[in-house]
């Protein structure tokens, strides 16, 4: 086992993508639009017209708050397609996170992994959304970092920062913690970047930030699957203390 767990007292994580699986919800909202208007897009097509939307809207500062983001890339694409904008429907997607699910072997995995760490939170996301999808991952998180709070995005490394220094105040370095994500581009490039271990969750069948073109320099100290695979792996290397 090439990284030893033992060596760190706090686990960071991505939330979407990681924790939580927020794609098909975009793909079957965006799907749901191109459908009424005859547009039709392959699932890949609807989530890269997502994220090209994203990307350019998560660069604008000061930065807005994700349901501003969401609500400005569901106009973006009925603009890119020439289908009306309805704002009813425009409203459910700026408060779509609400409906995002955790991936399955989340709750589980992190209620294994809360009895050994403390756990930080880092993500995209603004601070009233971030409370639906907590609750949803059945913990309570010691820390949390949102991009309403340091007003950027990530791979920005602000958020990063920001969990350092609350980590340091329960006498935690950045070098007893570990960060845990599915985008290379996001969360193991800043995490590179840093000087500080990182295990890349690769989610298989979910893409946004892991592409080819997201990848270059990333380098993860651990690569798995899923965040049940980071449980039992945590598991095994306690059972041999």
């Amino acid at each position: 086992m090439k990284l030893n767990m033992n060596n760190f007292d706090a686990l960071t994580f991505d939330v979407y993508g990681t924790l939580i699986d927020w794609e098909p919800t975009i793909i079957s909202m965006f799907h749901s639009t191109a459908e009424q208007h005859g547009v039709e897009l392959s699932r890949d097509q609807l989530l890269m017209e997502f994220d090209k939307a994203r990307a350019a809207l998560q660069r604008i500062r000061p930065a807005l708050l994700y349901p501003d983001v969401l609500r400005e890339s569901y106009r973006q694409f009925c603009a890119s397609y020439g289908m009306p904008v309805n704002d009813q429907e425009c409203e459910v997607y700026a408060n779509s996170v609400m409906l995002w699910p955790t991936f399955e072997d989340t709750r589980n995995a992190m209620a294994t992994l809360q009895k050994r760490y403390k756990i930080g939170l880092l993500s995209n996301i603004d601070n009233t959304s971030i409370q639906f999808s907590e609750r949803k991952l059945g913990i309570k998180a010691d820390v949390i970092v949102t991009a309403e709070n340091v007003n950027a995005y990530k791979p920005d490394h602000a958020h990063f920062e920001s969990a350092f220094e609350a980590f340091a105040a329960m006498g935690i370095p950045k070098e007893r913690i570990l960060h845990v994500g599915q985008s290379l581009r996001a969360d193991v490039i800043p995490a590179n970047q840093l000087g500080i271990s990182c295990v890349w969750i690769k989610r298989p069948g979910r893409s946004l930030g892991s592409r080819p073109e997201d990848a270059q320099g990333a380098k993860a100290d651990l690569e798995l699957d899923t965040m049940r695979e980071l449980a039992l792996y945590h598991v095994a290397q306690q059972a041999l203390l």
